[in-house]
């Protein structure tokens, strides 16, 4: 097998067209990392996602093992390591476990460890089937902290582009869930989210209509692998038990609805060849008691932009030749309020043909705090654990630009 992929693949520089090939009656998935290429040999209709993110974990787990690095120094040094690994992660072409942080308690430089000679006897044997099997292969049990905390971010992305009469022409948000967990023992989590599946779900098993204001529609959702999916699609809550320290929960995207933070209204005029005048309002959307931090209007003028004059009602403007735009700063930008910027541009006059300009559109950049634009809350967060400890959740909102632009 190592020989035909050498002659078919490398010695007829075909690398890179498609990692992945048939010969004969075999098929060939391959990546190449650093001077190492990897290369997974299958005989019947495999799952191919599965096998190059197979390949992605393992290379990760390899890295943990030999510092970082992973090359062909590395992989001679480490050769009869990579075997014992082979031998846990993967029996009869089925991927097992690949966590760096349980096979670590196992498996070490100097060979296999076992759990019941290395470990304390006061620490019961299940803990380590629970992980070894993968179980709640993502937390190890015996953890215990002073304070019990979680904390949990909601970060999204707002991207947007909209056309210079102020219509939407394009408009999505991407969030993420993240979290950072310090609680003891192996605790049992429930969030709650006002999105409308949920929230359905709820009012059927309570028999009356929901009373939590705005609901909303969540598109694509990813969780991470620690969410109870079953319990997931018949009571529609978010359940887990959560790794220790920080993770991402869930990713999810939002077409309808949008609450957008800005609004822009641009307005350009081209004086003759030599001179442009640019006007800009900047409208914020969001709460009169939050603001936006660091607020980055870039508005693009043509290449033979000789220098520009400035009036704004807030911040600071120049024109940056080397991105050809006019880059207006508002480091603190509050709600329910508006900016405005005019400029006087002064072109060179060139004696060649003009081409008419093509006016790219207008970029924002900002971060807002406590402030989603999908609308989406946190209900509730509640944390079971069978020794009945108080624990403290905080919970934040961002908002960020993502690729938010205006036609002018």
């Amino acid at each position: 097998m190592v020989d035909a992929f050498r002659m078919h693949i490398m010695q007829t520089k075909e690398l890179g067209t498609c990692p992945v090939r048939q010969i004969g009656g075999c098929s060939f998935f391959y990546m190449r990392i650093s001077n190492v290429y990897i290369v997974i040999v299958v005989s019947t209709n495999a799952n191919v996602a599965c096998a190059f993110k197979f390949v992605v974990e393992a290379v990760a787990l390899f890295k943990s093992y030999f510092g970082g690095s992973f090359d062909e120094d590395a992989i001679r040094n480490n050769f009869v390591l990579i075997y014992e690994l082979l031998d846990e992660i993967m029996d009869f072409g089925y991927p097992q476990n690949l966590s760096p942080e349980i096979l670590k308690l196992y498996i070490t430089q100097e060979g296999v460890r076992s759990p019941f000679s290395s470990k304390p006897l006061d620490k019961p044997v299940p803990n380590a089937t629970l992980q070894v099997t993968g179980a709640v292969g993502w937390r190890r049990e015996g953890l215990i902290y002073k304070k019990n905390e979680v904390f949990l971010d909601i970060v999204e992305s707002v991207n947007l582009l909209m056309s210079s009469k102020g219509s939407v022409l394009r408009c999505d948000v991407t969030g993420k869930v993240l979290m950072k967990c310090f609680l003891s023992g192996m605790p049992d989590l429930k969030l709650g989210l006002n999105d409308k599946i949920g929230l359905e779900k709820e009012s059927q098993l309570k028999s009356r209509p929901t009373k939590s204001g705005k609901t909303i529609e969540l598109d694509d959702v990813t969780f991470h692998q620690c969410v109870n999916l079953t319990r997931f699609n018949s009571e529609k809550t978010v359940s887990f038990v959560p790794p220790d320290g920080e993770f991402e929960l869930m990713k999810y995207r939002i077409t309808e609805g949008v609450n957008l933070p800005f609004r822009v209204l641009p307005t350009i005029k081209e004086l003759g060849r030599t001179r442009m005048e640019v006007n800009v309002k900047v409208k914020s959307v969001f709460g009169a008691k939050m603001f936006a931090l660091g607020v980055v209007i870039k508005v693009p003028v043509p290449k033979q932009t000789a220098k520009a004059s400035f009036q704004v009602t807030s911040g600071r403007a120049k024109y940056n030749p080397s991105i050809d735009s006019l880059v207006w700063k508002i480091k603190k930008f509050p709600g329910q309020t508006e900016s405005t910027m005019s400029a006087e541009v002064e072109l060179i006059s060139t004696i060649a043909e003009k081409k008419s300009w093509t006016r790219p559109p207008i970029q924002m950049e900002f971060q807002v705090p406590m402030f989603t634009a999908s609308g989406l809350r946190v209900r509730f967060l509640k944390v079971w654990e069978k020794s009945g400890y108080n624990t403290v959740e905080w919970v934040r909102y961002i908002t960020k630009a993502g690729s938010y632009e205006i036609r002018c």
